[in-house]
C-alpha cells in the first residue's frame, strides 16, 4: 500500500499520456476515481429493496448443500438451520459483515503495482472462465495452457489493466485436476501483477494459497491480501458445498473471496430488475457474511453479475440497458454496506469482435465505472456471452480502458486548465494550434487510441489498407506478444514454485472431468 500511495494521484488517475507514436504510455498500478458515482434511486426505494431481501431471507431462505462446517456456522451465530435449508433475521447478516474492511490492498510480487480494492480505488481486471479462444485467423477453438499464458502476457503488457486475471480461458489441453497449478503459475511467472487463483475445489483453492506463500512467504500471506477467488452461488438460493468450501478456504487464510451471484432474469431469478436485485443482494449478503464466521475481519467483496435473456429463444443476453441500470443500484447497495464492489464489465454476446460486441461491451463498462465499482473483472476479451475469449476484443477493450482511465480523472481546475494565458496570447479569431499553451500541454492533454484510424479517408483507403478495428486489434496483439518480456522473478522462487507443482502433480492421476 505505501508503494501505492506514493505515486501522486493524477499519475494513478492515467492523465498525461506520450503524444510520441513509439512511446508506451505510462501504466498506473490502479486508478483513483475522479469522477462522483452515480445514484439512481431514492432512501426509500433503497430501504425497499433491503426490506425485500430480508423477507427472501427470513422467510424463503437460502439452502447450504454439502458442506456441514457451513451449517455450523450459521447455528452459532444463530440463524435458523432446518436440514440444509438456512434462515435468517432481518439485519442479521448486515451486522455480521460489518466486521468486513471496507478497502484493502493486493499485493503484488512487484509491491509497484499493488493495487487498492475499495473506496475511490477502480481495477481493471481481463474477462474469466471462457472455454474456447478465438480470433480472426484461427476461428474458434478450445482453449489451451499456451493461450492462457498469452492473454497472462497481453495483460502484463497492457498499461491499461492493472490486474492478472484468474482463469482468463480455460486450457482444456492439461487435466481439470491439475490445470490450476499450472494457471496460477502462469500467472506468478509472466506477471508482476496482482492474481487469483482456484475455486473449483477446496484442496485446488488451498493449493493456490499455498503457491502465493512460496512466492510472498506464509507470514505475509497471513497479513496481508495477496490473492482473489471468484466464488458464484447457484442461483436461485443455493450455495453449493464446493463454493461455500473454498470461499472458506480464501477466508481462513485471510485472503479475498468475490462474492458472486450469476442472475439471469427470468431463469434464476425474476424478470423485474427490482426483484433481480433484492435475490442478488440476499445471496451476496449471505456468502460475504459466511467470509467473517469463517475469520472475523478477512477481506471480502461484493460482487454482483445481473444479465438477461431473450425470452423468445431462452438465450442469455449481455450489455443490454436493464442489468446496466441494474448496477447503478447494487452499487448504492454495496456503497450502504461499507463493501468493495465488483460489478459488470465488458460484457457481450457477440460472437465476432465487430459494432454489437463494442456496442454492449461500452454499455455495460460504463455502468461498471459510474456504480462504483472497485474491481471490475470481464475488462477485457469477454465474448460470445463468455464462452469465448477473443485476442482481438481483448485488445480493442483493453484501448477502451485506457479511454475509462481519462474519463475516470474527471476534470481539473486549476490556472494552467482554465489557459487564461492562451486567451490572452490567442485573441479573437485566431487559433491556438501554436499557441504556448497548447505546446506546454499537448503531450498530455488528450487520451491516444493506439487502435482507432483517425486519418484523413483517402490515406485510409489507401497507406492504411482500408482495415477495420478488429483486423488493426489483429495485427496489434500479435505485436505486443512479440515484444513481451518476462518479468523477472528469483530463481529459488520458480525453483521452489516447480517443485511444488511437480510433487502435487506427482501423486495424483489425470482427471478429465
Amino acid at each position: 500500500m505505501a508503494e501505492a500511495a506514493a505515486i501522486d494521484a493524477p499519475a494513478r488517475r492515467g492523465r498525461g499520456t506520450r503524444r510520441d507514436a513509439a512511446a508506451k504510455p505510462p501504466g498506473v498500478p490502479y486508478i483513483v476515481r475522479g469522477i462522483p458515482t452515480y445514484d439512481v434511486l431514492s432512501e426509500e426505494n433503497l430501504a425497499k429493496i433491503e426490506r425485500a431481501a430480508d423477507r427472501i431471507l427470513a422467510e424463503v431462505g437460502i439452502e447450504f448443500r454439502d458442506d456441514p462446517a457451513a451449517l455450523d456456522h450459521w447455528k452459532r451465530a444463530g440463524a435458523t438451520v432446518e436440514g440444509v435449508l438456512v434462515r435468517f433475521e432481518p439485519g442479521m447478516l448486515r451486522e455480521i459483515v460489518s466486521t468486513a474492511p471496507s478497502t484493502f490492498t493486493q499485493h503484488a510480487r512487484n509491491p509497484a503495482n499493488n493495487v487498492e480494492i475499495g473506496g475511490s480505488a477502480v481495477v481493471f481486471s481481463p474477462a474469466y472462465g471462457s472455454p474456447f479462444v478465438m480470433d480472426l485467423d484461427r476461428g474458434r477453438r478450445y482453449g489451451t495452457l499456451e493461450d492462457f499464458r498469452n492473454f497472462v502476457r497481453l495483460a502484463q503488457a497492457s498499461p491499461w489493466l492493472h490486474h492478472s486475471g484468474g482463469t482468463i480461458c480455460e486450457p482444456v489441453d492439461v487435466p481439470v485436476n491439475k490445470r490450476h497449478l499450472d494457471m496460477v503459475y502462469s500467472h506468478i511467472r509472466y506477471s508482476d501483477r496482482p492474481f487469483m487463483g482456484s475455486i473449483t475445489a477446496e484442496e485446488r483453492a488451498e493449493d493456490s494459497i499455498d503457491m502465493a506463500r512460496i512466492l510472498f512467504g506464509a507470514d505475509v500471506v497471513d497479513r496481508n491480501c495477496v490473492i482473489l477467488g471468484n466464488v458464484n452461488v447457484n442461483s436461485p438460493l443455493v450455495w453449493d458445498g464446493t463454493m461455500t468450501r473454498s470461499l472458506r478456504a480464501y477466508a481462513r487464510a485471510n485472503q479475498a473471496a468475490v462474492i458472486v451471484p450469476f442472475i439471469l432474469g427470468g431463469a434464476m431469478g425474476p424478470v423485474t430488475n427490482a426483484g433481480a436485485i433484492a435475490q442478488s443482494y440476499a445471496e451476496t449478503l449471505a456468502g460475504c457474511a459466511l467470509t467473517q464466521l469463517e475469520r472475523k475481519g478477512a477481506p471480502v467483496i461484493f460482487g454482483n453479475f445481473l444479465s438477461s435473456m431473450s425470452l423468445r429463444s431462452g438465450s442469455p443476453t449481455f450489455g443490454t440497458p436493464e442489468p446496466a441500470i441494474g448496477s447503478m443500484v447494487v452499487g448504492q447497495l454495496a456503497r450502504r454496506l461499507g463493501l468493495p464492489l465488483r460489478c459488470a464489465g465488458n460484457f457481450s454476446n457477440s460472437k465476432l469482435p465487430d459494432g454489437q460486441a463494442m456496442q454492449e461491451g461500452l454499455m455495460s463498462m460504463l455502468s461498471a465505472v459510474h456504480c462504483g465499482a472497485n474491481f471490475i473483472l470481464h475488462s477485457a476479451g469477454f465474448l460470445d456471452g463468455l464462452l469465448s475469449m477473443s485476442y482481438e476484443k481483448f485488445v480493442m477493450d483493453a484501448d477502451l480502458c485506457g479511454a475509462l482511465h481519462s474519463y475516470l480523472a474527471g476534470v481539473t481546475v486549476d490556472d494552467n486548465t482554465l489557459a487564461m494565458d492562451a486567451f490572452l496570447e490567442v485573441g479573437p479569431g485566431s487559433h491556438f494550434l501554436g499557441s504556448a499553451h497548447t505546446m506546454r500541454n499537448y503531450q498530455s492533454a488528450f487520451w491516444d487510441s493506439t487502435l482507432s484510424d483517425n486519418e484523413p479517408f483517402e490515406k485510409w483507403s489507401g497507406e492504411g489498407g482500408a482495415t477495420d478495428m478488429a483486423a488493426r486489434a489483429n495485427r496489434q496483439w500479435k505485436k505486443t506478444l512479440a515484444e513481451y518480456e518476462v518479468p523477472p522473478l528469483d530463481i529459488a522462487i520458480d525453483e521452489a514454485l516447480c517443485d511444488y507443482m511437480n510433487r502435487k502433480k506427482a501423486a495424483m492421476a489425470d482427471a478429465w472431468y
